[in-house]
Protein backbone atom coordinates (compact mmCIF):
# COMPACT_ATOMS: atom_id res chain seq x y z
CA UNK A 1 0.00 0.00 0.00
CA UNK A 2 1.01 3.62 -1.18
CA UNK A 3 2.03 6.40 1.25
CA UNK A 4 -0.73 9.02 1.29
CA UNK A 5 1.96 11.72 1.54
CA UNK A 6 5.93 12.17 1.73
CA UNK A 7 7.77 13.89 3.75
CA UNK A 8 11.85 15.34 3.06
CA UNK A 9 13.77 16.15 5.79
CA UNK A 10 14.59 14.50 8.98
CA UNK A 11 15.04 17.48 11.06
CA UNK A 12 13.88 17.94 14.80
CA UNK A 13 10.58 18.98 12.91
CA UNK A 14 10.62 16.66 10.10
CA UNK A 15 10.96 13.97 12.17
CA UNK A 16 8.04 14.73 14.69
CA UNK A 17 5.64 15.50 11.71
CA UNK A 18 5.87 12.42 10.36
CA UNK A 19 5.34 10.50 13.80
CA UNK A 20 2.50 13.01 14.01
CA UNK A 21 0.90 11.78 10.82
CA UNK A 22 1.01 8.27 11.65
CA UNK A 23 -0.30 8.63 15.01
CA UNK A 24 -3.65 10.48 12.94
CA UNK A 25 -4.12 7.51 10.57
CA UNK A 26 -1.79 8.35 7.55
CA UNK A 27 0.76 6.18 5.85
CA UNK A 28 4.32 8.39 5.36
CA UNK A 29 7.24 8.05 2.97
CA UNK A 30 9.80 9.44 4.19
CA UNK A 31 13.49 10.88 2.65
CA UNK A 32 16.79 12.60 4.07
CA UNK A 33 19.66 13.87 2.11
CA UNK A 34 21.65 11.76 4.37
CA UNK A 35 20.56 8.32 4.09
CA UNK A 36 22.01 7.39 7.52
CA UNK A 37 19.09 9.48 9.41
CA UNK A 38 16.47 7.82 7.32
CA UNK A 39 17.55 4.13 8.73
CA UNK A 40 18.36 5.46 11.60
CA UNK A 41 15.35 6.97 12.20
CA UNK A 42 13.30 3.50 10.92
CA UNK A 43 15.43 2.13 13.37
CA UNK A 44 14.75 4.38 16.13
CA UNK A 45 11.33 6.30 17.01
CA UNK A 46 9.70 5.25 13.43
CA UNK A 47 10.30 1.51 14.34
CA UNK A 48 7.16 -0.79 13.97
CA UNK A 49 4.87 2.20 12.95
CA UNK A 50 3.41 3.01 9.40
CA UNK A 51 6.43 4.68 7.73
CA UNK A 52 8.12 4.08 4.28
CA UNK A 53 11.85 4.64 4.73
CA UNK A 54 13.05 5.56 1.00
CA UNK A 55 16.88 6.67 0.05
CA UNK A 56 16.10 8.78 -3.35
CA UNK A 57 13.72 10.98 -4.49
CA UNK A 58 12.67 8.75 -7.29
CA UNK A 59 11.90 5.66 -4.39
CA UNK A 60 9.91 8.36 -2.26
CA UNK A 61 7.23 9.66 -5.33
CA UNK A 62 7.18 5.50 -6.55
CA UNK A 63 5.93 4.94 -2.90
CA UNK A 64 3.30 8.29 -3.26
CA UNK A 65 -0.26 7.80 -3.89
CA UNK A 66 -1.91 10.11 -6.19
CA UNK A 67 -2.12 12.65 -6.35
CA UNK A 68 1.45 12.65 -4.94
CA UNK A 69 1.65 15.24 -2.21
CA UNK A 70 5.39 15.82 -1.08
CA UNK A 71 5.95 17.88 2.38
CA UNK A 72 9.42 19.44 1.97
CA UNK A 73 10.65 20.47 5.88
CA UNK A 74 14.59 21.64 4.78
CA UNK A 75 16.17 24.85 5.84
CA UNK A 76 14.73 28.01 3.82
CA UNK A 77 16.71 29.36 0.77
CA UNK A 78 18.89 27.82 -1.71
CA UNK A 79 17.80 23.92 -0.36
CA UNK A 80 14.06 24.31 -1.35
CA UNK A 81 14.78 25.88 -4.70
CA UNK A 82 17.30 22.65 -5.53
CA UNK A 83 14.62 19.76 -3.84
CA UNK A 84 11.73 21.88 -6.08
CA UNK A 85 13.92 21.51 -9.13
CA UNK A 86 14.89 17.83 -8.34
CA UNK A 87 11.11 16.75 -7.41
CA UNK A 88 10.13 18.23 -10.82
CA UNK A 89 10.64 15.96 -13.13
CA UNK A 90 9.91 13.20 -11.07
CA UNK A 91 6.21 14.29 -10.71
CA UNK A 92 2.76 14.43 -12.85
CA UNK A 93 0.55 17.17 -13.39
CA UNK A 94 -1.47 17.91 -10.30
CA UNK A 95 0.56 16.36 -7.72
CA UNK A 96 1.56 18.36 -4.81
CA UNK A 97 4.72 20.28 -3.34
CA UNK A 98 4.52 21.96 0.12
CA UNK A 99 6.80 23.66 1.69
CA UNK A 100 6.59 23.59 5.31
CA UNK A 101 9.87 25.71 6.19
CA UNK A 102 10.31 28.69 7.46
CA UNK A 103 10.13 30.17 3.90
CA UNK A 104 10.41 33.81 2.90
CA UNK A 105 6.66 34.81 1.60
CA UNK A 106 8.31 36.39 -1.58
CA UNK A 107 9.67 33.14 -2.34
CA UNK A 108 7.23 31.16 -2.08
CA UNK A 109 5.00 33.39 -4.16
CA UNK A 110 7.99 33.04 -6.82
CA UNK A 111 7.80 29.32 -6.26
CA UNK A 112 4.33 28.63 -6.85
CA UNK A 113 4.30 30.40 -10.39
CA UNK A 114 6.98 28.05 -11.02
CA UNK A 115 5.66 25.59 -9.80
CA UNK A 116 2.48 25.87 -11.70
CA UNK A 117 4.28 26.66 -14.88
CA UNK A 118 5.10 22.96 -14.63
CA UNK A 119 2.00 21.90 -14.19
CA UNK A 120 1.87 21.00 -10.54
CA UNK A 121 0.63 22.64 -7.38
CA UNK A 122 2.18 24.14 -4.76
CA UNK A 123 1.50 25.03 -1.15
CA UNK A 124 3.86 27.20 1.23
CA UNK A 125 2.74 26.61 5.17
CA UNK A 126 3.86 28.16 8.50
CA UNK A 127 4.17 25.46 10.84
CA UNK A 128 4.13 27.02 14.47
CA UNK A 129 4.76 24.97 17.90
CA UNK A 130 7.88 23.89 17.71
CA UNK A 131 9.20 20.29 18.48
CA UNK A 132 6.10 19.70 20.90
CA UNK A 133 4.07 20.97 18.77
CA UNK A 134 4.90 19.51 15.75
CA UNK A 135 4.59 16.10 17.11
CA UNK A 136 1.67 16.48 19.14
CA UNK A 137 -0.80 19.11 16.65
CA UNK A 138 0.97 22.64 15.61
CA UNK A 139 -0.99 25.40 13.99
CA UNK A 140 -0.98 25.26 10.54
CA UNK A 141 -1.11 28.27 7.82
CA UNK A 142 -1.25 27.25 4.45
CA UNK A 143 -1.11 29.06 1.33
CA UNK A 144 -0.71 28.54 -2.40
CA UNK A 145 -2.23 27.04 -5.11
CA UNK A 146 -6.04 26.86 -3.63
CA UNK A 147 -6.64 23.94 -5.74
CA UNK A 148 -4.73 22.33 -4.19
CA UNK A 149 -6.38 22.45 -0.78
CA UNK A 150 -9.10 19.59 -0.86
CA UNK A 151 -6.03 17.09 -1.48
CA UNK A 152 -4.63 18.66 1.33
CA UNK A 153 -7.00 19.74 4.19
CA UNK A 154 -7.95 16.12 6.55
CA UNK A 155 -3.55 15.41 6.49
CA UNK A 156 -3.02 18.93 7.42
CA UNK A 157 -6.16 19.99 9.45
CA UNK A 158 -5.85 15.94 11.05
CA UNK A 159 -2.49 16.80 12.34
CA UNK A 160 -2.94 20.27 13.53
CA UNK A 161 -3.63 21.15 17.16
CA UNK A 162 -7.71 21.25 17.93
CA UNK A 163 -9.28 23.74 20.39
CA UNK A 164 -12.99 23.11 20.88
CA UNK A 165 -12.83 20.50 18.17
CA UNK A 166 -11.92 23.11 15.67
CA UNK A 167 -8.61 22.61 13.91
CA UNK A 168 -5.58 25.09 14.54
CA UNK A 169 -5.49 24.97 10.44
CA UNK A 170 -7.27 26.54 7.55
CA UNK A 171 -6.92 27.96 3.83
CA UNK A 172 -4.93 31.10 4.51
CA UNK A 173 -4.36 32.62 0.46
CA UNK A 174 -3.09 32.64 -2.39
CA UNK A 175 0.56 33.15 -3.26
CA UNK A 176 2.74 33.62 -0.48
CA UNK A 177 -0.27 34.51 2.48
CA UNK A 178 0.54 31.30 4.24
CA UNK A 179 4.15 32.06 5.00
CA UNK A 180 3.55 35.68 4.97
CA UNK A 181 1.01 35.20 7.84
CA UNK A 182 3.35 32.93 9.50
CA UNK A 183 5.87 35.29 9.12
CA UNK A 184 4.28 37.83 11.41
CA UNK A 185 3.32 35.11 13.90
CA UNK A 186 6.92 35.16 14.49
CA UNK A 187 7.02 39.14 15.09
CA UNK A 188 4.84 38.90 17.13
CA UNK A 189 6.46 35.80 19.24
CA UNK A 190 9.48 38.36 19.33
CA UNK A 191 7.68 40.65 20.19
CA UNK A 192 6.00 38.35 23.40
CA UNK A 193 9.29 37.25 23.92
CA UNK A 194 11.13 40.65 24.57
CA UNK A 195 8.47 42.11 26.68
CA UNK A 196 8.36 39.41 28.78
CA UNK A 197 11.86 39.36 29.06
CA UNK A 198 11.71 43.59 30.14
CA UNK A 199 9.55 42.42 32.96
CA UNK A 200 11.83 40.04 34.32
CA UNK A 201 14.42 42.35 34.20
CA UNK A 202 12.27 44.83 36.09
CA UNK A 203 11.80 42.25 38.56
CA UNK A 204 14.91 40.93 39.08
CA UNK A 205 17.08 43.85 38.83
CA UNK A 206 14.59 46.84 39.93
CA UNK A 207 12.70 44.85 42.48
CA UNK A 208 15.64 42.11 43.84
CA UNK A 209 13.14 38.86 43.64
CA UNK A 210 14.84 36.09 43.70
CA UNK A 211 14.03 33.28 41.04
CA UNK A 212 11.41 31.49 42.93
CA UNK A 213 9.55 34.66 43.52
CA UNK A 214 9.38 35.83 39.67
CA UNK A 215 8.39 31.90 39.23
CA UNK A 216 5.32 32.21 41.65
CA UNK A 217 4.13 35.57 40.03
CA UNK A 218 4.95 34.34 36.61
CA UNK A 219 2.34 31.33 37.87
CA UNK A 220 0.05 33.59 39.05
CA UNK A 221 -0.47 35.56 36.29
CA UNK A 222 -0.89 32.28 33.72
CA UNK A 223 -3.59 32.05 36.00
CA UNK A 224 -5.62 35.18 34.70
CA UNK A 225 -5.39 37.66 31.54
CA UNK A 226 -1.69 36.62 30.79
CA UNK A 227 -2.67 32.95 30.53
CA UNK A 228 -0.34 31.74 27.00
CA UNK A 229 2.07 29.52 26.30
CA UNK A 230 5.30 31.61 26.64
CA UNK A 231 3.95 32.69 30.41
CA UNK A 232 3.68 28.99 31.23
CA UNK A 233 7.10 28.18 29.98
CA UNK A 234 8.56 31.01 31.27
CA UNK A 235 7.21 29.76 35.09
CA UNK A 236 8.50 26.38 33.85
CA UNK A 237 12.34 28.05 33.57
CA UNK A 238 12.32 30.13 36.56
CA UNK A 239 12.14 27.09 38.44
CA UNK A 240 14.53 25.05 36.35
CA UNK A 241 17.53 23.99 38.76
CA UNK A 242 20.88 21.95 37.90
CA UNK A 243 21.99 18.90 39.82
CA UNK A 244 23.89 20.77 42.37
CA UNK A 245 20.51 23.05 43.01
CA UNK A 246 21.76 26.08 41.35
CA UNK A 247 19.39 27.78 39.16
CA UNK A 248 20.14 26.92 35.28
CA UNK A 249 18.46 30.69 34.16
CA UNK A 250 21.17 32.52 36.17
CA UNK A 251 24.45 30.48 34.20
CA UNK A 252 22.74 31.38 30.39
CA UNK A 253 24.52 33.86 28.42
CA UNK A 254 22.44 37.07 27.92
CA UNK A 255 22.96 36.99 24.03
CA UNK A 256 19.97 36.21 21.84
CA UNK A 257 20.09 34.63 18.16
CA UNK A 258 17.21 35.06 15.51
CA UNK A 259 16.88 33.06 12.17
CA UNK A 260 15.68 35.83 10.47
CA UNK A 261 11.33 35.75 10.52
CA UNK A 262 11.25 38.78 12.83
CA UNK A 263 13.60 40.87 10.53
CA UNK A 264 11.56 40.13 8.08
CA UNK A 265 8.52 41.00 9.44
CA UNK A 266 10.12 44.46 10.23
CA UNK A 267 11.18 45.20 6.77
CA UNK A 268 7.44 43.74 5.24
CA UNK A 269 6.18 46.84 7.87
CA UNK A 270 8.44 49.41 6.40
CA UNK A 271 7.33 48.77 3.03
CA UNK A 272 3.74 48.47 3.91
CA UNK A 273 3.81 51.54 5.72
CA UNK A 274 2.72 50.24 8.80
CA UNK A 275 4.51 51.22 12.18
CA UNK A 276 5.22 48.12 13.89
CA UNK A 277 7.33 49.51 16.55
CA UNK A 278 7.16 47.35 19.00
CA UNK A 279 8.24 44.42 17.12
CA UNK A 280 10.69 46.35 15.24
CA UNK A 281 12.34 47.18 18.84
CA UNK A 282 12.41 43.38 19.89
CA UNK A 283 14.16 42.51 16.90
CA UNK A 284 16.78 45.28 17.39
CA UNK A 285 16.91 44.15 21.21
CA UNK A 286 18.39 40.91 20.12
CA UNK A 287 21.02 42.82 18.08
CA UNK A 288 21.96 44.44 21.20
CA UNK A 289 22.52 41.82 23.02
CA UNK A 290 25.18 40.11 20.74
CA UNK A 291 26.92 43.42 21.05
CA UNK A 292 28.10 41.64 24.75
CA UNK A 293 31.99 42.77 24.42
CA UNK A 294 30.72 46.31 23.55
CA UNK A 295 28.07 46.33 26.13
CA UNK A 296 30.40 45.09 28.71
CA UNK A 297 32.86 47.76 28.04
CA UNK A 298 30.39 50.71 28.11
CA UNK A 299 28.69 49.26 31.68
CA UNK A 300 32.35 49.86 33.04
CA UNK A 301 32.56 53.24 31.53
CA UNK A 302 28.15 54.32 32.20
CA UNK A 303 28.23 52.81 35.48
CA UNK A 304 24.52 53.54 36.55
CA UNK A 305 23.63 51.64 38.88
CA UNK A 306 19.32 51.92 39.60
CA UNK A 307 19.28 55.16 42.28
CA UNK A 308 14.72 55.24 42.37
CA UNK A 309 13.60 52.44 44.74
CA UNK A 310 10.09 51.13 44.06
CA UNK A 311 8.37 52.09 47.52
CA UNK A 312 5.39 49.96 47.70
CA UNK A 313 6.94 46.48 45.76
CA UNK A 314 3.13 44.82 46.24
CA UNK A 315 1.87 47.57 43.91
CA UNK A 316 4.45 47.76 41.72
CA UNK A 317 4.24 43.83 40.81
CA UNK A 318 0.59 44.65 39.78
CA UNK A 319 1.52 47.27 37.65
CA UNK A 320 4.12 45.05 35.81
CA UNK A 321 1.13 42.49 35.02
CA UNK A 322 -1.02 45.38 33.79
CA UNK A 323 1.72 46.56 31.93
CA UNK A 324 2.81 43.62 30.33
CA UNK A 325 -1.09 43.00 29.09
CA UNK A 326 -1.30 46.15 27.82
CA UNK A 327 1.40 45.77 26.06
CA UNK A 328 1.06 42.56 24.30
CA UNK A 329 -2.31 44.21 23.13
CA UNK A 330 -0.78 46.43 21.63
CA UNK A 331 1.77 43.75 19.90
CA UNK A 332 -0.97 42.05 18.67
CA UNK A 333 -2.53 45.30 16.92
CA UNK A 334 0.62 46.09 15.09
CA UNK A 335 1.09 42.63 14.14
CA UNK A 336 -2.39 42.16 12.79
CA UNK A 337 -2.44 45.82 11.04
CA UNK A 338 0.25 44.56 9.17
CA UNK A 339 -1.57 41.36 7.94
CA UNK A 340 -4.74 43.57 6.93
CA UNK A 341 -2.42 45.85 4.86
CA UNK A 342 -0.45 43.86 3.31
CA UNK A 343 -3.98 41.12 2.65
CA UNK A 344 -5.24 44.51 0.90
CA UNK A 345 -2.09 45.10 -1.15
CA UNK A 346 -1.70 41.45 -2.33
CA UNK A 347 -5.51 40.90 -2.75
CA UNK A 348 -5.04 38.20 -0.25
CA UNK A 349 -8.96 38.79 1.07
CA UNK A 350 -7.63 37.18 4.43
CA UNK A 351 -10.01 36.68 7.51
CA UNK A 352 -8.31 37.80 10.31
CA UNK A 353 -10.68 36.11 12.83
CA UNK A 354 -10.34 32.97 11.38
CA UNK A 355 -6.15 33.59 11.61
CA UNK A 356 -6.69 34.60 15.67
CA UNK A 357 -8.27 31.22 16.06
CA UNK A 358 -5.70 29.39 14.17
CA UNK A 359 -3.00 30.59 16.95
CA UNK A 360 -5.26 29.64 19.94
CA UNK A 361 -3.81 26.00 19.81
CA UNK A 362 -0.21 24.57 19.24
CA UNK A 363 1.62 27.82 17.49
CA UNK A 364 3.96 29.65 20.23
CA UNK A 365 2.15 32.95 20.64
CA UNK A 366 -1.29 30.94 21.69
CA UNK A 367 -2.57 32.88 24.35
CA UNK A 368 -6.16 33.56 26.39
CA UNK A 369 -6.46 36.82 24.31
CA UNK A 370 -6.95 35.14 20.79
CA UNK A 371 -10.49 34.51 21.42
CA UNK A 372 -11.41 37.77 22.11
CA UNK A 373 -9.24 39.19 19.16
CA UNK A 374 -11.15 36.46 17.30
CA UNK A 375 -14.82 37.75 18.40
CA UNK A 376 -13.43 41.42 17.47
CA UNK A 377 -12.82 41.05 13.89
CA UNK A 378 -15.19 38.52 13.36
CA UNK A 379 -17.87 41.39 14.70
CA UNK A 380 -16.31 43.56 12.61
CA UNK A 381 -14.46 42.62 9.35
CA UNK A 382 -13.93 46.20 8.53
CA UNK A 383 -12.57 47.10 12.49
CA UNK A 384 -8.97 49.00 11.29
CA UNK A 385 -6.96 48.23 14.82
CA UNK A 386 -7.50 45.84 17.22
CA UNK A 387 -7.32 48.69 20.00
CA UNK A 388 -10.73 50.37 18.73
CA UNK A 389 -12.68 46.97 19.70
CA UNK A 390 -14.49 47.69 22.27
CA UNK A 391 -13.20 45.20 24.50
CA UNK A 392 -9.69 46.11 23.96
CA UNK A 393 -10.41 50.20 24.33
CA UNK A 394 -11.45 48.83 27.58
CA UNK A 395 -8.63 47.04 28.47
CA UNK A 396 -6.21 49.67 27.42
CA UNK A 397 -8.04 52.12 29.47
CA UNK A 398 -8.12 50.15 32.23
CA UNK A 399 -4.19 49.41 32.20
CA UNK A 400 -2.22 51.79 30.23
CA UNK A 401 -1.80 54.13 33.59
CA UNK A 402 0.52 50.83 34.69
CA UNK A 403 2.34 50.77 31.16
CA UNK A 404 3.51 54.38 31.96
CA UNK A 405 4.25 53.84 35.45
CA UNK A 406 6.35 50.86 34.77
CA UNK A 407 8.22 52.70 31.62
CA UNK A 408 9.02 55.66 33.89
CA UNK A 409 10.50 53.65 36.69
CA UNK A 410 12.40 51.84 33.99
CA UNK A 411 13.47 55.16 32.60
CA UNK A 412 14.80 57.02 36.20
CA UNK A 413 16.66 53.40 36.95
CA UNK A 414 18.62 53.05 34.01
CA UNK A 415 16.62 49.83 32.59
CA UNK A 416 16.10 49.05 29.45
CA UNK A 417 12.66 48.41 28.24
CA UNK A 418 12.60 49.09 24.44
CA UNK A 419 9.28 46.83 23.91
CA UNK A 420 7.64 47.81 26.61
CA UNK A 421 8.74 51.87 25.78
CA UNK A 422 7.84 51.18 21.86
CA UNK A 423 4.18 50.06 23.17
CA UNK A 424 3.50 53.33 25.11
CA UNK A 425 4.91 55.85 22.60
CA UNK A 426 2.92 54.02 19.88
CA UNK A 427 -0.39 53.86 21.90
CA UNK A 428 -0.10 58.02 22.64
CA UNK A 429 0.57 58.48 18.93
CA UNK A 430 -2.12 56.53 17.82
CA UNK A 431 -4.53 58.26 20.48
CA UNK A 432 -3.48 62.00 19.52
CA UNK A 433 -5.61 64.27 17.29
CA UNK A 434 -2.22 66.34 16.58
CA UNK A 435 1.07 65.30 16.13
CA UNK A 436 4.10 67.65 15.44
CA UNK A 437 3.92 66.34 11.79
CA UNK A 438 2.69 70.00 10.81
CA UNK A 439 6.26 71.08 11.67
CA UNK A 440 8.23 68.01 9.62
CA UNK A 441 6.49 69.38 6.71
CA UNK A 442 7.19 72.51 6.93
CA UNK A 443 10.55 71.53 6.90
CA UNK A 444 10.54 68.90 3.69
CA UNK A 445 8.89 72.11 1.82
CA UNK A 446 11.58 74.36 3.24
CA UNK A 447 14.71 72.67 2.17
CA UNK A 448 12.93 70.03 -0.75
CA UNK A 449 9.60 71.87 -2.11
CA UNK A 450 7.95 69.03 -0.97
CA UNK A 451 4.72 70.87 -0.64
CA UNK A 452 2.39 70.24 2.38
CA UNK A 453 -1.23 70.16 3.04
CA UNK A 454 -3.40 72.89 5.13
CA UNK A 455 -5.98 72.15 7.79
CA UNK A 456 -8.29 75.02 6.28
CA UNK A 457 -7.80 73.77 2.71
CA UNK A 458 -9.59 70.09 1.39
CA UNK A 459 -7.33 66.84 2.03
CA UNK A 460 -5.19 66.18 -1.26
CA UNK A 461 -4.89 69.81 -1.93
CA UNK A 462 -0.84 70.78 -1.84
CA UNK A 463 0.91 73.60 -1.63
CA UNK A 464 4.55 74.76 -1.47
CA UNK A 465 5.89 78.33 0.12
CA UNK A 466 9.33 80.22 -0.72
CA UNK A 467 10.18 79.86 2.87
CA UNK A 468 13.42 82.15 2.16
CA UNK A 469 12.29 84.88 -0.69
CA UNK A 470 15.32 83.41 -2.72
CA UNK A 471 13.23 79.95 -3.77
CA UNK A 472 11.53 79.49 -6.62
CA UNK A 473 7.85 78.45 -6.88
CA UNK A 474 8.50 74.80 -8.26
CA UNK A 475 7.24 72.23 -5.88
CA UNK A 476 8.33 68.60 -5.81
CA UNK A 477 6.60 66.17 -7.34
CA UNK A 478 4.33 64.47 -4.12
CA UNK A 479 4.06 61.28 -3.38
CA UNK A 480 4.69 58.18 -0.75
CA UNK A 481 6.74 55.26 -0.50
Amino acid sequence: MKAKIGLIGLAVMGENLVLNMESKGFRVAVFNRSIAKVDAFLDSRAKGKNIIGTHSLEELVENLERPRKVMMMVKAGKAVDDTIEKLIPLLEAGDIIIDGGNSNYEDSERRMAFVESKGLLYIGTGVSGGEEGALKGPSIMPGGSKSAWEAVKPILQGISAHVHGQPCCDWIGSGGAGHYVKMVHNGIEYGDMQLIGEIYDLMHRLLKLDNESMQRIFSHWNEGDLDSYLIEITTDILGYKEEDGSFLLDKILDTAGQKGTGKWTGISALHEGVPLTLIVESVFARSVSSQKDERLAASKVFNLAPNHPVSDQKAFITMLGKALYAAKIISYAQGFSLIKTAGETNNWDLDLGGIALMWRGGCIIRSASLDKISEAFTKNPMLQNLIMDPYFVQVLEENHQSLREVVAAAALNGIPTPSLSAALSWFDSYRTEHLPANLLQAQRDYFGAHTYERIDKNRGEFFHTNWTGRGGDTASTTYTV
